[in-house]
This record gives C-alpha cells, sequence and structure tokens, in this order.
C-alpha cells in the first residue's frame, strides 16, 4: 500500500507468511473474534497457516495487510479488501484489530479511513461493501459515519450469547466516500 494511505498513527504493510503466529493468536481470541467471526472456532498452527498461504496470500482476489502503529511499528491487526472484482469495480472489505489494548481508541476508524484511500483513490473501485453483526453497535455507528449504507440483512444467522442476530450488509460507493471526506 502506498505511503500516501497512512494515517496520523498507523501505517500498514502487506500480510506475509511470516505473520501467521502473530494472526494465529488473534484468530485463537475468542474475545477478538466475538464481534468479526461467524465461526468461533479454535485452531491448530497447521490450520492457520494453512489458511493464510491458500486463502489469504493464495487468492488474486484479496489484498491483506498487517495494520501497524507508525511510531513503534507493533502490528495491532489486519485490514483486507475480499472478493475484488476489477471488471465490476467492487470489494468486500473486513478489519480487526487484534490487540485488545488498541480497542476503543479510533485505531479502527483509521484503518478504516486508510483501507477506503486504497480502495478508492488507488485500485479506483466504483464500490466496497461489508458485513456486521447486529449487536456490534460501536461498528455500525463507525461505517454509518464514514457513509456505509444499510443494504440489507441476513435475518437471524448468527448464534451469540443464547440469542440470534441478524448480519447487516451495508456498502459505500467511490463518490459517496469522496464527497463525505
Amino acid at each position: 500500500m502506498p505511503k500516501l494511505f497512512e494515517s496520523a498513527r498507523l501505517t500498514c504493510r502487506k500480510m506475509t507468511i511470516e505473520d501467521v503466529e502473530l494472526y494465529h493468536t488473534w484468530r485463537n481470541d475468542l474475545e477478538v473474534m466475538q464481534t468479526t467471526s461467524p465461526h468461533l472456532d479454535t485452531y491448530q498452527l497447521e490450520e492457520t497457516r494453512d489458511f493464510v498461504q491458500h486463502v489469504i496470500l493464495g487468492s488474486s482476489s484479496s489484498s491483506s495487510y498487517l495494520i501497524l502503529t507508525k511510531d513503534t511499528g507493533k502490528p495491532i491487526g489486519i485490514m483486507s479488501l475480499i472478493q475484488i472484482d476489477s471488471k465490476n469495480r467492487n470489494a468486500e472489505c473486513i478489519i480487526d484489530i487484534g490487540e485488545k489494548a488498541y480497542w476503543g481508541k479510533g485505531y479502527g476508524s483509521e484503518a478504516m479511513a486508510m483501507l477506503l484511500d486504497y480502495a478508492f483513490w488507488e485500485l479506483n473501485l466504483h464500490r466496497v461493501s461489508l458485513r456486521v453483526f447486529s449487536f456490534n453497535h460501536k461498528a455500525i455507528k463507525l461505517y454509518e459515519h464514514i457513509g456505509f449504507v444499510h443494504e440489507g440483512s441476513s435475518r437471524q444467522s448468527l448464534y451469540r450469547n443464547g440469542a440470534w442476530h441478524d448480519i447487516l450488509h451495508m456498502g459505500i460507493l467511490q463518490e459517496e466516500y469522496m464527497s463525505n471526506g
């Protein structure tokens, strides 16, 4: 990702196979995955290595980046564009702040802005979508503030803490993002 897409406190770099162990710790932390992963499973290191190698790094239609603090270079999360469709100029975005000490401090907002800047300015995408769990009110508020629009939901498709929840589908168009920022 070009330097142009740094934020005040963050930068990023392309994810590599050397990042497997770090990603493995985040992927197996149920508190981290509670709000982002439909499957609250735990994984063996080899399963994570295979996932990173084949799904994250091996896909021609996705790009994943580690989110790093600018001052120390510490990795604090991951952000991805997946299902990149260059013909229709669409992609889905995912952001996970894996280091819990960085939760609630605006790092997710900065990372999302970096990713959307990259998607719309560098890749010239027309549309970026995301999925968010209906109980993740902070994330929904953030996405709405950025300009994402509710496009629908998968009703009661997620079971958490003894209750059914929707998965909300949201999207933002290039022109909406550029006029909002």
